[in-house]
This record gives C-alpha cells, structure tokens and sequence, in this order.
C-alpha cells in the first residue's frame, strides 16, 4: 500500500516521553504523521479532521474509547448521499500498551474489530518488566527478606505468623504460577535458571504445552494453592476470573506461604486476604489494590508481612521505549503488507485483557 497516515491518541505530552528521537525518525520513514501532538479526545473539530486522514491510529495510555460513536456511519440525506464513515480509511490500532479494554481502562471496544480494523497490543512488551517484579518477589519472598527487614526496623510481626527458619531459601520450593499469560510465561521463562519447582493453574493450559514450557500443570485452583510456596497471580481481568483467588484459594495455601498479586485486585477476595495476612498466616507481596491507592490506616498497610507498592511492576520510565519500538514494529508490519506480531482477535476478546 501507500505510505499510510498516522494520528497518536494518548495523554497529551506523553509522546515527549514514549518516542525519542530515534523512534521518530523510524515512524516517519515508513507513515506520515498527521501531527505529533496526540488527540486527547474525539470530540472536536480537530478530532475530526484527523480521524478523517488516519489509515493507522497510535494510541497509548489515556487514548480515548474507541467505540462504535467514533467509528459511526452518518447519512446527511437519506438514500440521496451514501453513508459516511467518521474515520474512513482506519485499517490499524497499533496499541503501544497492553490492556485495550476493561472498565476505566478501555481504548476499544470490540466494535472496532467487528468493522474489519486490525489491532494490535504490545501487551508482550509490558509483560517483560511485570514478570521481572513477579521473579524478585518471589525470590525474596522465599528468603523471608521483607519480614526479616520489617523485624530489623524494629516492627513486630503478628503473633500467628509461623516460624519459617526451617523453610527459608529457593532450592526446591514450589512455585505456582495462575495464569499461563503472558506475563505467566515471561515468568515461567524467568523461574528457569533456578532450583524451583513450578506448577501452573489455567483452563486454557494444554498438557502439551505445560510439558513444552517445563511446568506441572494442576487441574485445580485450590490443589494448586495447597501446594505452593509461592502463589503468583497472574490472570487477565474478565468477568469470570473476578473473585477467583477466594476465601478457599487462600484459606488453602499452607502456613507460612507467600500470595504475590502483579495483576488487578479484583481477582481477588479483599476481605479474606486482609483477614489471612493479618493472623500472619501469610505473607503478601501485592502491586495492585483495591482501592488503589489504598487509604491511611488501611489493614493491609503497615504490616510487616505485607509489602504494597504503587502499581509500578508495568513499563515505566526507560522501559517505555521496548513498548514504543512493539508498536513500531506493528506499523512496519502493516506497511510492508506483512502479518500483525500481536494482533488481537474477536476469537479471543473474551478472555483477554
């Protein structure tokens, strides 16, 4: 095809951050860019008159909804005038981001791909940096080093926490993982240098693959649970995986056991995990809350068996750059005439975030 043209939507100056110079230079050698000031909103006059250019939308955090109102067909006479679409020529989203839908969170709904429109994510890309945080976690967790910590700076540890002197280390521990996602993988894939035994929880998990990534695969949330040193989360956000680390999944894992949650808060029960980690029957390492953040005096704050962080295991700072170039990558594809990398399907939008 022709050099296509591109517009950005996103949070306004955050293209100073996601694309350097060099990024630039590689966009512009394959696309024209309508304008580098990105569309906050679709809801103006320059709205419109890009959207009416644009064969490629770039879109990041704080894209508009994509929804069927943008994409709307509009007749000015009935049967006189044929129907025009409001962004004509769209024939990609390239997402330089991971999740493209979900409440407060959504660039798209799946009109978008009911139209025909090729869409991709850089949900892989992200996957990288938030399976490095699950990976340190874990392995600290393992040597008790947020508690140990917590004790050194003179914070008492609840009364129910058991001793775990006699099971300190990451030689021979279990490690399970729920959620051969993609950020699972990237974990999986990071867990294999170690003496560790990983075991891996989800529906869509063949046998044939658990065998091809080197793991147990467990048919069962609560055995996995029951069975683990470790329990990293690591499940998209749909509507039937809300909940699903229960009362019983937690009330499972043996004493002493760590609960890591790098995904969204609301796969989990908030009222039983407080309840676990305050007897000290758990430990957790959580980067995700609900609320988020969570407010002065919250249970799950100051507890010396619990570390909260701010949402940070996702690309940020330096590692915006390995989304920028997915989404480069995408657009070269789309260029070139060549397959999306990591498109995102009807098939598949119900389980995906």
């Amino acid at each position: 095809m022709s050099r296509p043209t591109v517009v950005l939507a996103m949070y306004p100056g955050l293209e100073r951050l996601a694309f350097r110079r060099h990024h630039r230079a590689r966009l512009e050698a394959v696309a024209d860019v309508a304008d580098w000031a990105p569309l906050g909103s679709w809801d103006d006059d320059r709205a419109d008159a890009l959207l009416a250019r644009a064969d490629v939308l770039l879109t990041h955090w704080g894209c508009p909804t994509i929804d069927a109102d943008v994409l709307a067909r509009e007749t000015a006479y009935q049967h006189t005038l044929a129907a025009r679409a409001r962004a004509p020529r769209l024939a990609l989203v390239a997402h330089t981001a991971g999740t493209v839908k979900g409440e407060g969170l959504a660039i798209m709904t799946r009109a978008v791909l009911e139209r025909g429109v090729r869409v991709t994510t850089c949900a892989a890309a992200n996957a990288v940096p938030v399976a490095e945080y699950a990976l340190a976690a874990i392995l600290w967790a393992n040597k008790d080093v947020f508690a140990r910590a917590a004790v050194q700076q003179g914070q008492v540890l609840p009364e129910g926490r058991p001793d775990r002197s006699w099971r300190v280390g990451n030689w021979g521990r279990r490690i399970g993982v729920v959620g051969a996602s993609l950020v699972g993988r990237a974990l999986i894939d990071l867990l294999a240098p170690f003496e560790l035994e990983v075991a891996v929880y989800d529906p869509f998990l063949s046998a044939a693959d658990a065998e091809a990534l080197g793991v147990t695969r467990v048919d069962d949330l609560v055995e996995l649970a029951r069975t683990s040193d470790v329990l990293s989360l690591h499940a998209p956000l749909v509507p039937a995986t809300v909940g699903m680390i229960s009362a019983e999944v937690l009330a499972a894992m043996p004493d002493g056991a760590t609960f890591v949650n790098t995904a969204r808060a609301p796969l989990v029960d908030q009222g039983a995990l407080v309840a676990e980690v305050t007897t000290g029957r758990l430990d957790a390492v959580l980067d995700v809350t609900d609320p988020e953040p969570l407010p002065a005096g919250h249970p799950l704050l100051g507890l010396p068996n619990v570390v909260v962080t701010p949402h940070v295991a996702g690309s940020e700072g330096t590692e915006l750059a390995r989304l920028t170039e997915c989404a480069l990558s995408e657009i070269e594809c789309f260029a070139a005439g060549e397959p999306a990398r990591h498109p995102v399907t009807l098939e598949a939008w119900d389980r995906t975030a």
